[in-house]
């Protein structure tokens, strides 16, 4: 059986009735919406989501960051105005 990720949950037919009362309810938490009492998706308010997805860009951006340093020996020093 799958772990719920959430403290909330609903069935897909109580989010077809009213998934605008769902989030109010959730309170911002996100919501873990159950097909036979297996986890099939999770709603999650707008902000939160984009919230994720600058965590993500911000991991990725950081990653970026460590590969170049091992780039680092390979540098050409330059000056400003020989660009």
């Amino acid at each position: 059986m799958k772990q719920v990720l959430s403290s909330c949950s609903a069935s897909i037919s109580e989010l077809k009735k009213n998934p605008t009362a769902l989030l109010n309810e959730a309170e911002g938490a996100p919501i873990a919406i159950l097909n036979h009492n297996v986890p099939t998706a999770y709603l999650i308010p707008a902000e939160t989501y984009e919230w994720l997805m600058d965590k993500l860009e911000d991991a990725e951006l950081a990653q970026i960051v460590v590969d170049r340093m091992h780039e680092k020996e390979k540098a050409v020093e330059i000056e400003l105005d020989e660009l």
